[in-house]
Protein backbone atom coordinates (compact mmCIF):
# COMPACT_ATOMS: atom_id res chain seq x y z
CA UNK A 1 0.00 0.00 0.00
CA UNK A 2 1.68 3.26 -1.13
CA UNK A 3 2.83 5.54 2.00
CA UNK A 4 0.93 9.12 2.15
CA UNK A 5 2.84 12.19 1.04
CA UNK A 6 1.87 15.73 1.34
CA UNK A 7 -0.03 16.05 -2.15
CA UNK A 8 -1.66 13.07 -1.59
CA UNK A 9 -2.98 13.92 1.85
CA UNK A 10 -3.40 17.52 0.73
CA UNK A 11 -5.88 15.99 -2.30
CA UNK A 12 -7.71 14.41 0.05
CA UNK A 13 -8.66 17.37 1.92
CA UNK A 14 -9.12 19.83 -1.41
CA UNK A 15 -10.40 18.07 -4.22
CA UNK A 16 -13.46 16.30 -2.40
CA UNK A 17 -15.75 18.66 -3.28
CA UNK A 18 -13.45 21.01 -5.72
CA UNK A 19 -12.52 19.18 -9.32
CA UNK A 20 -8.90 18.93 -9.16
CA UNK A 21 -9.15 19.20 -13.14
CA UNK A 22 -11.93 21.72 -13.31
CA UNK A 23 -9.41 24.13 -10.92
CA UNK A 24 -6.44 23.45 -12.97
CA UNK A 25 -8.01 24.97 -15.92
CA UNK A 26 -9.63 27.92 -14.24
CA UNK A 27 -6.13 29.01 -12.71
CA UNK A 28 -4.54 28.32 -16.21
CA UNK A 29 -7.29 30.52 -17.56
CA UNK A 30 -6.83 33.51 -15.28
CA UNK A 31 -3.31 33.63 -15.30
CA UNK A 32 -3.02 34.07 -19.03
CA UNK A 33 -0.54 36.85 -19.76
CA UNK A 34 0.55 37.19 -16.34
CA UNK A 35 4.13 36.61 -15.09
CA UNK A 36 3.48 34.71 -12.65
CA UNK A 37 0.92 33.62 -9.60
CA UNK A 38 -0.67 30.48 -8.21
CA UNK A 39 -3.76 29.07 -6.28
CA UNK A 40 -2.69 28.42 -2.99
CA UNK A 41 -4.66 25.78 -0.93
CA UNK A 42 -4.74 25.90 2.74
CA UNK A 43 -6.22 23.81 5.49
CA UNK A 44 -5.46 24.61 9.27
CA UNK A 45 -6.37 23.23 12.90
CA UNK A 46 -5.34 25.01 15.66
CA UNK A 47 -5.42 25.32 19.27
CA UNK A 48 -4.82 27.46 22.08
CA UNK A 49 -5.21 26.24 25.92
CA UNK A 50 -4.31 29.12 29.03
CA UNK A 51 -3.93 28.57 32.21
CA UNK A 52 -3.56 31.78 35.06
CA UNK A 53 -3.47 31.26 39.00
CA UNK A 54 -4.44 27.44 39.16
CA UNK A 55 -8.00 27.89 36.74
CA UNK A 56 -8.39 27.67 32.74
CA UNK A 57 -8.86 30.82 31.40
CA UNK A 58 -9.16 30.22 27.76
CA UNK A 59 -9.26 27.50 25.16
CA UNK A 60 -10.01 27.87 21.92
CA UNK A 61 -10.00 25.29 18.71
CA UNK A 62 -10.41 26.62 15.41
CA UNK A 63 -10.53 24.81 11.98
CA UNK A 64 -10.33 26.88 8.36
CA UNK A 65 -9.79 26.11 4.95
CA UNK A 66 -9.95 28.05 2.06
CA UNK A 67 -7.71 29.38 -0.89
CA UNK A 68 -5.71 32.34 -2.21
CA UNK A 69 -5.27 33.11 -6.10
CA UNK A 70 -2.82 35.80 -7.11
CA UNK A 71 -1.52 36.85 -10.66
CA UNK A 72 1.21 39.16 -10.93
CA UNK A 73 1.67 41.32 -14.15
CA UNK A 74 4.95 43.59 -13.31
CA UNK A 75 4.71 45.35 -10.04
CA UNK A 76 1.24 44.55 -9.73
CA UNK A 77 -0.70 41.64 -8.15
CA UNK A 78 -4.08 41.25 -8.02
CA UNK A 79 -5.29 39.03 -5.33
CA UNK A 80 -8.65 37.02 -4.39
CA UNK A 81 -9.24 34.73 -1.50
CA UNK A 82 -12.09 32.49 0.01
CA UNK A 83 -13.33 30.50 2.79
CA UNK A 84 -15.49 28.45 0.52
CA UNK A 85 -13.86 25.77 -1.49
CA UNK A 86 -15.92 25.75 -4.46
CA UNK A 87 -15.25 26.12 -8.55
CA UNK A 88 -18.31 29.40 -7.88
CA UNK A 89 -15.51 30.76 -5.43
CA UNK A 90 -12.94 30.11 -7.52
CA UNK A 91 -14.65 31.44 -10.39
CA UNK A 92 -15.41 34.70 -8.82
CA UNK A 93 -11.67 35.02 -7.57
CA UNK A 94 -10.36 34.26 -11.45
CA UNK A 95 -12.77 37.10 -12.76
CA UNK A 96 -11.22 38.99 -9.98
CA UNK A 97 -7.14 38.63 -10.55
CA UNK A 98 -7.85 39.12 -14.08
CA UNK A 99 -7.79 42.92 -13.68
CA UNK A 100 -4.42 42.88 -13.13
CA UNK A 101 -3.32 41.99 -16.41
CA UNK A 102 -5.52 44.10 -18.38
CA UNK A 103 -3.23 45.48 -21.19
CA UNK A 104 -0.29 43.37 -20.27
CA UNK A 105 1.46 40.84 -21.81
CA UNK A 106 3.54 38.54 -19.97
CA UNK A 107 5.67 35.49 -20.08
CA UNK A 108 4.91 33.13 -17.66
CA UNK A 109 7.98 32.77 -14.90
CA UNK A 110 9.82 29.32 -14.38
CA UNK A 111 8.04 27.37 -11.82
CA UNK A 112 10.08 26.26 -8.29
CA UNK A 113 12.73 23.58 -8.16
CA UNK A 114 11.55 20.60 -6.86
CA UNK A 115 12.95 18.43 -3.95
CA UNK A 116 12.50 15.76 -2.16
CA UNK A 117 13.62 17.04 1.35
CA UNK A 118 10.93 17.10 4.37
CA UNK A 119 12.24 18.81 7.15
CA UNK A 120 9.63 18.07 9.69
CA UNK A 121 6.91 15.32 10.09
CA UNK A 122 3.57 15.50 8.91
CA UNK A 123 1.83 13.50 12.33
CA UNK A 124 -0.87 16.41 13.56
CA UNK A 125 0.33 17.17 17.21
CA UNK A 126 -2.90 18.28 17.96
CA UNK A 127 -4.32 14.87 17.76
CA UNK A 128 -1.48 13.36 20.34
CA UNK A 129 -3.47 14.44 23.91
CA UNK A 130 -7.05 14.99 24.30
CA UNK A 131 -8.27 18.34 25.86
CA UNK A 132 -8.23 16.84 29.49
CA UNK A 133 -4.65 15.67 29.48
CA UNK A 134 -3.97 19.15 28.31
CA UNK A 135 -5.30 20.87 30.72
CA UNK A 136 -3.95 18.69 33.64
CA UNK A 137 -0.50 19.08 31.98
CA UNK A 138 -0.99 22.72 33.08
CA UNK A 139 -2.61 22.18 35.90
CA UNK A 140 0.75 20.02 36.76
CA UNK A 141 2.63 22.82 35.64
CA UNK A 142 1.17 25.63 38.14
CA UNK A 143 1.63 22.97 40.90
CA UNK A 144 5.16 22.33 40.04
CA UNK A 145 6.25 26.43 40.14
CA UNK A 146 4.60 27.08 43.27
CA UNK A 147 6.28 24.03 44.94
CA UNK A 148 9.35 25.23 43.95
CA UNK A 149 9.62 28.42 45.63
CA UNK A 150 6.99 29.68 48.75
CA UNK A 151 8.06 33.77 47.48
CA UNK A 152 5.76 32.03 43.72
CA UNK A 153 2.39 33.82 43.68
CA UNK A 154 0.72 33.53 40.16
CA UNK A 155 1.54 31.05 37.63
CA UNK A 156 0.60 31.31 34.17
CA UNK A 157 0.96 28.62 31.09
CA UNK A 158 -0.19 28.22 27.76
CA UNK A 159 -0.22 25.73 25.09
CA UNK A 160 -0.55 26.52 21.27
CA UNK A 161 -0.60 24.40 18.24
CA UNK A 162 -1.55 23.89 14.67
CA UNK A 163 -1.24 21.55 11.94
CA UNK A 164 -1.56 23.70 8.46
CA UNK A 165 -1.62 21.56 5.24
CA UNK A 166 -1.06 23.23 1.78
CA UNK A 167 -1.21 22.76 -1.60
CA UNK A 168 0.23 25.26 -4.36
CA UNK A 169 -1.07 25.25 -8.26
CA UNK A 170 0.85 26.87 -11.13
CA UNK A 171 -0.48 27.38 -14.15
CA UNK A 172 1.47 25.60 -15.91
CA UNK A 173 0.35 22.39 -14.42
CA UNK A 174 3.18 22.14 -11.13
CA UNK A 175 1.52 21.17 -7.76
CA UNK A 176 3.22 21.04 -4.19
CA UNK A 177 2.45 20.60 -1.58
CA UNK A 178 3.71 20.81 2.19
CA UNK A 179 2.27 19.78 5.72
CA UNK A 180 3.77 21.95 8.63
CA UNK A 181 2.89 20.79 12.56
CA UNK A 182 3.86 23.76 15.00
CA UNK A 183 3.69 23.67 18.78
CA UNK A 184 4.57 25.59 21.53
CA UNK A 185 4.76 25.76 25.14
CA UNK A 186 4.95 29.30 27.40
CA UNK A 187 5.25 29.47 30.76
CA UNK A 188 5.62 32.60 33.24
CA UNK A 189 6.09 33.03 36.95
CA UNK A 190 5.41 35.81 38.91
CA UNK A 191 7.34 35.71 42.60
CA UNK A 192 7.02 38.25 45.43
CA UNK A 193 9.36 39.49 48.22
CA UNK A 194 9.19 42.59 50.81
CA UNK A 195 6.56 43.84 48.87
CA UNK A 196 8.02 43.38 45.49
CA UNK A 197 6.81 41.74 42.28
CA UNK A 198 8.77 41.04 39.37
CA UNK A 199 8.33 38.38 36.12
CA UNK A 200 10.08 35.81 34.60
CA UNK A 201 9.10 34.09 31.57
CA UNK A 202 10.09 31.11 29.20
CA UNK A 203 8.88 29.65 26.30
CA UNK A 204 9.55 26.66 23.75
CA UNK A 205 8.61 25.12 20.56
CA UNK A 206 8.85 24.22 16.81
CA UNK A 207 7.93 22.08 14.25
CA UNK A 208 7.05 19.02 15.85
CA UNK A 209 4.21 16.98 17.81
CA UNK A 210 3.79 17.72 21.49
CA UNK A 211 5.68 15.26 23.33
CA UNK A 212 9.02 16.92 22.57
CA UNK A 213 7.94 20.03 24.94
CA UNK A 214 5.58 18.16 27.17
CA UNK A 215 7.91 15.34 28.66
CA UNK A 216 8.55 16.06 32.58
CA UNK A 217 12.03 17.48 31.96
CA UNK A 218 10.73 19.55 29.48
CA UNK A 219 8.40 21.34 30.94
CA UNK A 220 10.01 21.31 34.26
CA UNK A 221 12.96 23.03 32.81
CA UNK A 222 10.63 25.61 31.21
CA UNK A 223 9.36 25.96 34.68
CA UNK A 224 12.69 26.48 36.47
CA UNK A 225 13.90 28.73 33.74
CA UNK A 226 11.09 31.67 34.46
CA UNK A 227 11.34 31.26 37.95
CA UNK A 228 15.11 31.83 37.70
CA UNK A 229 14.53 34.82 35.94
CA UNK A 230 11.68 36.24 38.18
CA UNK A 231 14.25 35.46 41.16
CA UNK A 232 16.71 37.50 39.28
CA UNK A 233 14.66 40.51 38.86
CA UNK A 234 13.94 40.47 42.15
CA UNK A 235 17.27 41.30 43.04
CA UNK A 236 17.68 43.80 40.17
CA UNK A 237 18.32 47.76 40.63
CA UNK A 238 17.79 50.80 38.21
CA UNK A 239 19.99 50.84 34.96
CA UNK A 240 22.01 53.07 34.55
CA UNK A 241 22.12 55.87 31.01
CA UNK A 242 24.67 56.54 28.24
CA UNK A 243 26.82 55.30 26.06
CA UNK A 244 28.80 51.76 27.22
CA UNK A 245 29.84 48.70 25.89
CA UNK A 246 27.30 46.68 25.79
CA UNK A 247 27.30 42.33 25.65
CA UNK A 248 24.83 40.30 23.88
CA UNK A 249 24.12 36.53 24.98
CA UNK A 250 23.53 33.86 22.56
CA UNK A 251 20.27 32.97 20.80
CA UNK A 252 16.83 34.53 21.84
CA UNK A 253 19.14 38.10 22.01
CA UNK A 254 19.42 37.60 18.19
CA UNK A 255 15.80 39.08 17.80
CA UNK A 256 17.32 42.45 17.87
CA UNK A 257 19.43 41.29 14.91
CA UNK A 258 16.19 39.81 13.25
CA UNK A 259 14.51 43.71 14.13
CA UNK A 260 17.07 45.81 13.55
CA UNK A 261 18.90 44.63 10.63
CA UNK A 262 16.74 41.64 9.17
CA UNK A 263 13.93 43.15 7.57
CA UNK A 264 16.28 45.71 6.16
CA UNK A 265 17.43 43.24 4.32
CA UNK A 266 13.96 41.83 2.73
CA UNK A 267 14.41 42.40 -1.06
CA UNK A 268 11.12 44.42 -1.04
CA UNK A 269 12.29 47.27 1.08
CA UNK A 270 15.46 47.33 -0.94
CA UNK A 271 13.91 47.25 -4.57
CA UNK A 272 11.88 49.80 -3.94
CA UNK A 273 14.78 51.75 -1.98
CA UNK A 274 12.75 52.31 1.22
CA UNK A 275 15.47 50.39 2.94
CA UNK A 276 19.11 51.57 5.00
CA UNK A 277 20.80 49.10 3.20
CA UNK A 278 19.18 50.17 -0.61
CA UNK A 279 21.82 50.51 -3.16
CA UNK A 280 24.87 49.12 -0.84
CA UNK A 281 25.23 45.84 -1.58
CA UNK A 282 28.66 44.43 -1.89
CA UNK A 283 29.99 47.14 0.04
CA UNK A 284 31.41 46.44 3.72
CA UNK A 285 28.11 47.23 6.21
CA UNK A 286 28.99 45.46 9.21
CA UNK A 287 32.83 44.65 11.19
CA UNK A 288 34.81 42.33 10.23
CA UNK A 289 33.68 38.75 11.24
CA UNK A 290 30.10 39.06 11.20
CA UNK A 291 28.38 36.96 8.81
CA UNK A 292 24.45 36.48 8.82
CA UNK A 293 22.47 34.08 7.51
CA UNK A 294 18.88 33.28 6.94
CA UNK A 295 18.13 29.69 7.02
CA UNK A 296 14.85 28.11 6.18
CA UNK A 297 16.16 24.72 6.13
CA UNK A 298 16.98 23.50 9.58
CA UNK A 299 14.64 20.62 10.66
CA UNK A 300 12.05 21.35 12.92
CA UNK A 301 12.48 24.51 13.73
CA UNK A 302 10.16 27.44 14.17
CA UNK A 303 10.92 29.29 11.26
CA UNK A 304 11.61 26.56 8.62
CA UNK A 305 10.03 25.47 5.58
CA UNK A 306 9.94 22.79 3.63
CA UNK A 307 8.70 25.00 0.60
CA UNK A 308 7.72 28.60 1.45
CA UNK A 309 4.17 29.75 0.79
CA UNK A 310 4.58 30.27 -3.26
CA UNK A 311 5.91 26.27 -3.62
CA UNK A 312 9.80 27.49 -3.59
CA UNK A 313 12.37 24.85 -1.25
CA UNK A 314 13.42 27.09 1.31
CA UNK A 315 17.87 28.33 1.33
CA UNK A 316 19.91 29.12 3.44
CA UNK A 317 20.71 32.31 2.15
CA UNK A 318 24.18 34.44 2.96
CA UNK A 319 23.48 37.91 3.86
CA UNK A 320 26.39 39.23 5.22
CA UNK A 321 29.67 37.71 4.82
CA UNK A 322 32.31 38.74 6.81
CA UNK A 323 30.73 42.24 6.92
CA UNK A 324 29.82 42.76 3.60
CA UNK A 325 26.69 42.74 2.47
CA UNK A 326 25.97 39.64 -0.35
CA UNK A 327 22.13 39.05 -0.48
CA UNK A 328 18.75 39.68 0.34
CA UNK A 329 15.72 37.90 0.79
CA UNK A 330 13.40 37.27 -2.06
CA UNK A 331 9.91 35.82 -3.07
CA UNK A 332 9.79 35.13 -6.48
CA UNK A 333 8.15 38.80 -7.91
CA UNK A 334 10.85 41.05 -6.18
CA UNK A 335 13.09 38.40 -7.19
CA UNK A 336 12.34 38.75 -10.91
CA UNK A 337 11.75 42.35 -10.85
CA UNK A 338 15.28 42.77 -9.61
CA UNK A 339 16.74 40.04 -11.92
CA UNK A 340 17.62 37.57 -9.23
CA UNK A 341 17.00 34.52 -7.94
CA UNK A 342 14.16 33.55 -5.31
CA UNK A 343 15.44 32.24 -2.39
CA UNK A 344 12.40 30.62 -0.65
CA UNK A 345 11.54 33.54 1.66
CA UNK A 346 7.76 34.21 0.02
CA UNK A 347 5.39 33.82 3.49
CA UNK A 348 2.22 34.82 3.94
CA UNK A 349 0.54 34.03 7.50
CA UNK A 350 -2.85 32.12 5.33
CA UNK A 351 -4.41 31.21 2.52
CA UNK A 352 -6.11 35.20 3.04
CA UNK A 353 -3.14 36.95 2.75
CA UNK A 354 -0.96 37.89 -0.63
CA UNK A 355 2.90 36.23 -0.09
CA UNK A 356 6.11 38.75 0.80
CA UNK A 357 9.96 38.13 1.05
CA UNK A 358 9.98 37.27 4.95
CA UNK A 359 12.33 36.06 7.28
CA UNK A 360 12.57 32.32 8.23
CA UNK A 361 15.72 31.52 10.95
CA UNK A 362 18.28 34.76 10.97
CA UNK A 363 21.24 34.00 12.90
CA UNK A 364 24.41 35.08 13.20
CA UNK A 365 27.73 32.91 13.22
CA UNK A 366 29.72 32.48 15.53
CA UNK A 367 33.54 33.70 15.50
CA UNK A 368 36.66 32.62 17.92
CA UNK A 369 36.04 34.64 21.06
CA UNK A 370 35.00 32.62 24.28
CA UNK A 371 32.52 34.08 26.30
CA UNK A 372 34.26 34.54 29.31
CA UNK A 373 37.20 36.44 27.09
CA UNK A 374 34.65 38.74 25.70
CA UNK A 375 32.89 39.50 29.38
CA UNK A 376 36.50 39.97 30.80
CA UNK A 377 37.22 42.99 28.36
CA UNK A 378 35.00 45.30 29.60
CA UNK A 379 35.81 47.87 32.27
CA UNK A 380 32.28 49.07 32.33
CA UNK A 381 29.12 47.98 30.12
CA UNK A 382 25.91 45.77 30.45
CA UNK A 383 25.39 42.38 29.85
CA UNK A 384 21.76 41.90 28.19
CA UNK A 385 20.90 38.30 28.42
CA UNK A 386 17.06 38.08 26.93
CA UNK A 387 14.68 40.68 25.29
CA UNK A 388 10.88 41.85 25.47
CA UNK A 389 9.49 43.97 23.35
CA UNK A 390 11.09 46.18 20.56
CA UNK A 391 10.76 48.45 17.47
CA UNK A 392 12.51 49.77 14.57
CA UNK A 393 11.98 51.77 11.73
CA UNK A 394 12.64 50.28 8.58
CA UNK A 395 14.07 53.22 6.57
CA UNK A 396 16.29 54.90 9.02
CA UNK A 397 17.26 51.54 10.61
CA UNK A 398 16.56 53.16 13.94
CA UNK A 399 15.77 50.77 17.28
CA UNK A 400 14.56 50.70 20.41
CA UNK A 401 14.66 47.30 22.64
CA UNK A 402 13.79 46.86 25.70
CA UNK A 403 16.08 44.18 28.06
CA UNK A 404 14.10 41.63 30.57
CA UNK A 405 17.04 40.07 31.72
CA UNK A 406 19.99 42.43 32.16
CA UNK A 407 23.43 42.73 34.22
CA UNK A 408 26.31 45.26 34.92
CA UNK A 409 29.46 44.00 33.90
CA UNK A 410 31.93 46.10 36.37
CA UNK A 411 36.00 45.46 35.55
CA UNK A 412 35.36 42.32 33.47
CA UNK A 413 32.80 40.42 36.20
CA UNK A 414 29.19 40.30 35.96
CA UNK A 415 27.28 42.30 38.58
CA UNK A 416 24.03 43.42 39.77
CA UNK A 417 21.12 42.45 37.77
CA UNK A 418 19.48 45.86 36.66
CA UNK A 419 15.71 46.93 35.26
CA UNK A 420 14.80 49.19 32.92
CA UNK A 421 17.36 48.73 30.27
CA UNK A 422 16.61 49.35 27.12
CA UNK A 423 19.28 49.31 23.56
CA UNK A 424 18.47 52.43 21.08
CA UNK A 425 20.81 52.82 18.38
CA UNK A 426 20.62 52.39 14.06
CA UNK A 427 20.43 48.97 12.67
CA UNK A 428 23.18 49.82 10.01
CA UNK A 429 25.23 51.54 12.58
CA UNK A 430 25.37 48.92 15.67
CA UNK A 431 26.60 46.59 12.83
CA UNK A 432 29.86 48.57 12.70
CA UNK A 433 30.40 48.45 16.37
CA UNK A 434 30.46 44.46 17.02
CA UNK A 435 34.31 44.58 18.37
CA UNK A 436 33.83 40.60 19.10
CA UNK A 437 32.23 37.67 17.88
CA UNK A 438 31.98 35.02 20.53
CA UNK A 439 32.06 31.18 19.49
CA UNK A 440 28.67 29.84 21.71
CA UNK A 441 26.01 30.63 18.77
CA UNK A 442 22.78 29.49 20.09
CA UNK A 443 19.36 29.36 18.52
CA UNK A 444 16.44 30.65 20.72
CA UNK A 445 14.02 28.03 21.78
CA UNK A 446 11.86 28.41 19.25
CA UNK A 447 9.19 31.03 20.22
CA UNK A 448 9.31 33.82 18.05
CA UNK A 449 6.17 35.35 15.77
CA UNK A 450 7.72 37.99 13.36
CA UNK A 451 4.82 40.92 12.22
CA UNK A 452 5.16 42.53 8.84
CA UNK A 453 2.67 44.71 7.00
CA UNK A 454 -0.58 43.17 9.27
CA UNK A 455 0.64 39.51 8.61
CA UNK A 456 2.38 37.39 11.59
CA UNK A 457 4.44 34.04 10.66
CA UNK A 458 6.53 32.19 12.96
CA UNK A 459 10.22 32.43 12.85
CA UNK A 460 13.68 31.94 14.42
CA UNK A 461 16.42 33.85 15.80
CA UNK A 462 20.33 33.00 16.89
CA UNK A 463 23.18 34.35 17.86
CA UNK A 464 26.97 34.02 19.56
CA UNK A 465 27.86 36.26 22.40
CA UNK A 466 28.85 39.54 20.72
CA UNK A 467 30.46 42.50 22.19
CA UNK A 468 29.60 45.93 21.11
CA UNK A 469 31.35 49.29 21.34
CA UNK A 470 28.91 52.05 22.41
CA UNK A 471 25.85 51.66 22.29
CA UNK A 472 22.94 54.17 24.00
CA UNK A 473 21.68 52.52 27.15
CA UNK A 474 18.15 54.22 28.28
CA UNK A 475 18.27 53.89 32.16
CA UNK A 476 15.73 54.59 34.98
CA UNK A 477 18.96 55.29 37.29
CA UNK A 478 18.73 58.41 39.38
Amino acid sequence: MPLDTPLSVTDRLFFAELDRAAAERRVQAALAGAEDGELFLEYRESEMISLDDGRIRSASFDATRGFGLRAVAGEAAGYAHSGELSEAALERAAATVQAVRQGHSGTLDIAPRSTNARLYEDANPLALLDFAAKTKLLGEIDAFARGRDPRVKQVMASLAGEWQAVQILRPDGTRVADIRPLVRLNVAVVVEQDGRRETGSHGMGGRFDYGRILGEQSWQAAVDEALRQALVNLDSVPAPAGEMEVVLGPGWPGILLHEAIGHGLEGDFNRKKTSAFAGLLGQRIAAPGVTVVDDGTMPDRRGSLTVDDEGTPTNRTVLIEDGVLVGFLQDRQNARLMGVAPTGNGRRQSHAHIPMPRMTNTVMLGGAHAPEEILRSVKRGLYAVNFGGGQVDITSGKFVFSASEAYLIEDGRIGAPVKGATLIGNGPDSLTKVTMVGNDMALDPGIGTCGKQGQGVPVGVGQPTLKMAGLTVGGTAV
